[in-house]
């Protein structure tokens, strides 16, 4: 049995490994390029700490892989590193030095990596939008509510009109797709218009933690029973359905949602029923990898409405079948309409990222609930990448942002603690003693270490 679980987890490790490597040389290849651009000397670069596994030295830079794979460095020659080596810094400063060159050179070596990390996200992003589109579910109609859920909890119900969120249109928002919205703004409003009455709701000030602890399910669904793909020589087909067509009653029930037809379909036991659906008085429709671009007055009641018999086929598995699929909402992007899009993203997920960590420094949100180290990583990287591999890089761009983010937070030992002693030397023309950067530096890698053992543990403890 111990065997197992090792051999269960070993998917992990590798998805994990894979993600952590990507991040880690791109970042420090941030700092190698600027380095090398300002005509600074470097002396390594290294993807993972050390034991060294293997390592070959060219044109005066030693490249090296280590066994340990939470991290990597760039050692440039005149530089308080995280090897603590100050030997040469006790000689005047040589023209190739980091020491030697000016400040602005300085700050862009030092914010080299948090740069390539954005510049990675951002193509992700771009080539996620370029290659794949965007799919979701339309905010069309009222929505199904999860009884315990955050939005339970705020005051959604199922069959509520969400009209806005944080002051903007849900068709704006593309139906709620991603958390972006709910953790950008504090607190979090929602209006909805509930058979008539106008609602505005509001989400609880620690609404991250309560998404974490829901597994990150607000609690809703857009589900409009709106059909988006028929498949040929199907009873569906047959009977003459076609995309965009609104199914409203099978039978004697009423449908209101997409997931209600399965379970009506399953009570006719294979007998014919009659069908009664809204089809649109315009319907403009292209096919594509089962989902269907759709004007937008599908939003509004219009049409004309339908009903006949039709007798449901059996599938292998003994189920009765229709052989539609649910309206899913197809987004193309040329390459111009990507970048802007994929740029969009970039930003706004790196505004998610900060706003989560200010929510969780000043006490907003559970520090312990929040955070999540190697471990979780490596639980979350596995599942996105057995989900595809759009799902795998869209954490690789989300992982890349956060590893951003925490760099450039000015703590010694990061790449933040680095540019607060080099804006000091910029306001006050001279550099902070050698000996208070040393001790800062140590200072700083001991938090970073007790750090670390505090998120695994924590990681192990959550799991």
């Amino acid at each position: 049995r111990s065997m197992d679980a090792i051999l269960n987890f070993l998917p992990y490790i590798g998805w994990v490994l894979l993600a952590i490597m990507i991040l880690v040389f791109i970042h420090e290849l941030g700092h190698f390029l600027f380095a090398k651009l300002f005509k600074m000397r470097v002396d390594k670069f290294s993807v993972g700490f050390p034991p060294k596994v293997i390592g070959a030295t060219v044109g005066g830079t030693e490249y090296v892989i280590g066994l340990t794979p939470l991290g990597g460095y760039v050692k440039i020659a005149g530089m308080v590193d995280e090897s603590m080596d100050a030997d040469e810094l006790a000689e005047e400063p040589k023209p190739w030095e980091f020491r030697s060159k000016p400040v602005w050179q300085r700050m862009l070596v030092i914010t080299g990596g948090v740069l390539f990390n954005i510049i990675l996200a951002a193509i992700i992003f771009i080539t996620l939008k370029a290659t794949y589109g965007e799919a979701y579910d339309p905010a069309v109609g009222a929505v199904l509510v999860n009884e315990s859920s955050v939005a339970y909890e705020m005051g959604l119900r199922t069959g509520d009109m969400i009209t806005a969120v944080n002051g903007k249109p849900v068709d704006v928002l593309e139906g709620l797709s991603g958390m972006e919205e709910l953790l950008l703004s504090d607190p979090l409003i929602i209006d909805v218009d509930r058979e008539g009455e106008l609602i505005r709701l509001e989400g609880p000030r620690d609404i991250m933690t309560r998404l974490n602890q829901s597994g990150g399910d607000f609690g809703i669904d857009f589900d409009p029973s709106i059909i988006g793909y028929v498949s040929g020589a199907s009873a569906a087909d047959q009977a003459g359905l076609l995309p965009g067509d609104h199914i409203l009653a099978i039978g004697d029930s009423t449908i209101t949602y997409f997931q209600q037809i399965t379970p009506v379909l399953q009570a006719t036991a294979g007998e014919s029923f009659t069908l009664r659906f809204l089809r649109p008085d315009s319907v403009n429709t292209a096919v594509s990898s089962g989902a269907v671009r759709l004007p937008d007055s599908l939003q509004t009641v219009g049409g004309t409405s339908w009903e006949g018999s039709i007798a449901g086929s059996g599938s292998a598995d003994g189920q009765v079948v229709l052989g539609i699929q649910q309206y899913v909402r197809l987004k193309n992007y040329s390459l111009g309409e990507a970048i802007i899009s994929g740029t969009s993203d970039t930003w706004l997920n790196t505004r998610m990222v900060a706003s989560s960590l200010k929510r969780i420094f000043v006490g907003q949100d559970n520090f312990r609930e929040n955070i999540g180290g190697p471990v979780m990583i490596a639980k979350v990287t596995r599942e996105a990448a057995d989900m595809g591999a759009p799902f795998f890089w869209q954490i690789v761009a989300m992982l890349s942002i956060t590893l951003a983010i925490i760099n450039i937070l000015p703590i010694p030992a990061l790449d933040g603690g680095h540019l607060v002693f080099l804006i000091y030397e910029a306001i006050a023309r001279k550099e902070p003693s050698l000996k208070i950067r040393m001790v800062l530096q140590q200072v700083g890698m001991v938090i970073l270490l007790a750090f670390m053992v505090f998120v695994i543990f924590n990681d192990l403890l959550k799991l």
